[in-house]
């Protein structure tokens, strides 16, 4: 499998090498050059199969002969035997029609797991192979922190430093990043928002000469082998629920688009996927851009579902890509307007053309509330206020018949967000078991203003590279 820029002007790499690199060097993000598909008798046959067993279909094609299947099986069982639940990632059924797919069993309690620990995993055998030493460098709006810092922590060869935006994560998303005690882990608090940190992030990978001197890689779902990973739970919960045989719908809660996208790529890969409901909280950028055409940048409002309180959502640009007939010369001229002008327009075909899987809803924190009532009252479920949103605007949704299934991806376990839920629901969520102790460990991490030469200047004096 052979790997390109969205923009057209970087090296073709293969699955080593682009999940070592991250970025694409001409600020694109890598796509594989061609979908691979699965056939409908595959996907018969996973219906039965275990999650690893899953993962290893969906993933081999992607991978190539980088790993052998024994290889990639191997990876996939440790990083999957460290989730609570036997299934992974369980299906739980609220009516007649929906149903919540359960992506928080592991061992940060959030979605990101599931990628980040098997990205761990690849970065450590691809480094094992090499001389090199890599600079993960990560911006987080909450999770996707504490789950890459869990997957890498104490790891050879690898350096860690997570961007956060200072104040604006929850307690529990904080320490779950800055009670981890290890050399290769350095949080750092900046004084902005996660928009301000991703754009540093991207900007250190644009300076040639900082990317060079450490050898930089990404966890961000920029980073194809985790957005690779994140599709295999939209087969494996589909499959469950009649595919090939039966068309399913998703409804996902949506900040920088990673995890829509990675059901995106399910489709193209022959999973009948009736329609992605991409539900944004009042930080509306996505919502907007689907639904009008104006996927124009302003200012992002706190809300109580941090982790989408995004206004430039990174990934769009894979989708863009394909919207752009896989020109990359045409995308990157765009790209190039977008970050002068901080808007991009889609016009009418572009929308109709995205319309054919994907629609919309923005949902504010009166709808977010009320959902969770009633998840709690009629369905026995407490959710976090991120699943809640993705859940409303599966339940608004109109254009999905009523004889398909739609499942809302439940993305992070209520307890780290239980104010907000307590609020919502009257029920504080208490932290499993396996998370006890969290507010009993000291914090670590630098605060810090959102500025390019001092965040560098951070990393020079704290790699070990």
């Amino acid at each position: 499998m052979r790997y390109i820029s969205t923009r057209g002007n970087a090296p073709v790499l293969n699955f080593e090498e682009v999940t070592l690199a991250g970025l694409a060097s001409d600020g694109g993000l890598y796509l594989p050059e061609e979908w691979p598909v699965l056939s409908a008798e595959t996907l018969r046959g996973l219906r039965d199969a275990s999650y690893v067993d899953t993962a290893v279909a969906v993933m081999k094609p992607f991978i190539g002969d980088c790993l052998s299947e024994d290889m990639l099986r191997d990876l996939c069982a440790q990083a999957y035997g460290r989730f609570s639940h036997a299934a992974v990632t369980p299906l739980v059924q609220l009516d007649h029609r929906h149903w919540l797919l359960e992506l928080f069993h592991g061992p940060t309690l959030a979605f990101k797991d599931v990628a980040l620990q098997l990205l761990g995993l690849l970065f450590e055998q691809f480094l094992s192979r090499r001389q090199d030493h890599l600079t993960i460098v990560g911006a987080t709006s909450g999770d996707t922190g504490s789950a890459a810092i869990d997957a890498v922590a104490g790891r050879a060869k690898v350096d860690i430093f997570m961007l956060h935006p200072h104040g604006r994560v929850s307690d529990v998303q904080r320490r779950q990043m800055t009670t981890v005690r290890a050399p290769n882990v350095h949080n750092i608090a900046i004084e902005g928002s996660f928009d301000d940190a991703q754009a540093l992030v991207k900007a250190m990978f644009n300076d040639r000469a900082f990317a060079a001197r450490h050898s930089l890689s990404a966890v961000n779902s920029i980073n194809w082998a985790r957005l690779m990973a994140q599709v295999v739970y939209y087969v494996y919960a589909a499959v469950r629920l009649g595919a090939p045989d039966r068309p399913v719908a998703f409804s996902v809660p949506t900040g920088n688009f990673g995890d829509v996208f990675a059901g995106y790529v399910a489709s193209k890969m022959g999973l009948p996927v009736a329609r992605l409901i991409v539900a944004t909280n009042i930080n509306d950028i996505l919502h907007r851009a689907l639904s009008a055409g104006d996927y124009s940048v302003g200012s992002v409002t706190p809300t109580v579902a941090p982790s989408m309180d995004i206004q430039v959502s990174s990934n769009f640009e894979r989708l863009l890509f394909d919207l752009h007939g896989r020109d990359g010369a045409a995308l990157a001229a765009a790209m190039a307007g977008f970050e002068a002008n901080r808007r991009l327009d889609l016009n009418a075909a572009m929308r109709g053309e995205a319309g054919r899987i994907l629609s919309s809803a923005r949902i504010d924190e009166d709808a977010m509330a009320l959902v969770m009532r009633w998840a709690s009252a009629e369905a026995g479920q407490v959710i976090d206020p991120h699943t809640a949103i993705g859940l409303a605007a599966a339940r608004l949704s109109d254009d999905v018949p009523e004889t398909i299934p739609v499942v809302t991806l439940a993305t992070a376990h209520p307890a780290k967000f239980r104010d907000a839920v307590e609020r919502a629901t009257g029920i504080r969520p208490s932290l499993p078991s396996r998370v006890s102790g969290l507010f009993d460990r000291e914090e670590h991490y630098a605060t810090l203003p959102a500025e390019l030469d001092v965040i560098e200047r951070y990393v020079d004096e704290h790699s070990a590279h």
